[in-house]
């Protein structure tokens, strides 16, 4: 058995482009388009990249956005507050972001939870997990709200699939597990202290590995055929020296050989990252303005 690849690529681009069709619908009816708001703060290459491809893709659909870079160093916590709540008071700003990691001088949790949760498009604030958790509406992490889009394109109906989640963050395991919860799977969250976790993981129809570990899942830990996404973004050596590469958290080669489908990395869950952040803020808006969205997305 070869798996299917899952482009995340294509489905993104799809997400993308429905998204704009709403926007557009959204700013002839009220006026003013969707805005979003992203602070980025120090100079993390990786963080970087990241948040210039937010703004390309906001731009693209047809939406503000709004960029707050600050120098990590002459920064306080208390700017950043302050900047938050500037932008929690600004009407022209429907979701904002703080992209993290923040400089260790400050506290994550503090400044995510100033946020006003009806504008925490990427979904940490405890108001909108505690949403999540007893099915209320509100926002979901981006990454695993990508990843459902990626399954119930695949499986359609999720009803009485075994899920295992390896990982149990608040920015992926856990929400996910809820995600998946809520589409009636059956769902197993997996981590460092899990007992015999390839027997566990072996069970599953839908595996979902969030770990943090380079190449961690191996195919013997799969149950054939089953639908592997993979979260994971891990750099290791290449084969050039000096040079690193992008791997997940799962074995592609192996795991390749007895999913059905998998998510490659690059290019499977991270472009989904991006096209639900836009989706969340069109979201936003719409709840804001009491606009109806014709594509509920």
């Amino acid at each position: 058995m070869t798996a299917r690849i899952i482009d995340g690529k294509a489905a993104a681009a799809t997400l993308r482009t429905e998204v704009a069709v709403e926007v557009a619908r959204f700013t002839a009816a009220t006026g003013r388009a969707p805005g979003l708001a992203v602070v980025l703060v120090g100079e993390d290459p990786a963080s970087a990249v990241y948040v210039r491809n937010k703004g390309i893709a906001t731009r693209e659909a047809g939406m503000l956005s709004f960029e707050h870079k600050l120098d990590a160093e002459t920064t306080s916590q208390a700017d950043l507050l302050a900047l938050v709540d500037r932008l929690n008071a600004d009407p022209a700003v429907d979701g904002i972001l703080v992209q993290l990691p923040l400089p260790p001088q400050m506290d994550a949790d503090a400044i995510l939870t100033r946020i006003d949760p009806d504008k925490d498009v990427d979904g940490f604030h405890p108001v909108n997990a505690g949403r999540l958790a007893t099915g209320l509406p509100g926002f979901v992490p981006c990454t695993p709200y990508g990843c459902l889009l990626l399954l119930r394109a695949e499986l359609g109906n999720l009803s009485g699939k075994s899920a295992v989640v390896i990982g149990r963050s608040n920015i992926v395991g856990k929400p996910m597990a809820m995600l998946l919860l809520a589409d009636s799977c059956t769902v197993t969250i997996a981590h460092s202290r899990t007992k015999d976790l390839p027997a566990v993981v072996r069970q599953a129809d839908i595996v979902v590995a969030a770990v943090g570990r380079a190449e961690m899942v191996k195919g013997d830990w799969l149950k054939p055929g089953a639908i592997v996404i993979d979260v994971g973004i891990n750099r290791v050596p290449a084969s050039e020296p000096g040079k690193t590469r992008l791997v997940g958290d799962v074995d592609f080669a192996s795991a390749s050989q007895v999913a059905s489908a998998i998510t490659p990395v690059p290019g499977g869950v991270g472009p989904m990252t991006i096209a639900c952040l836009i989706r969340n803020t069109l979201v936003s808006a719409a709840r804001r303005e009491n606009f109806k969205l014709e594509n509920p997305l």
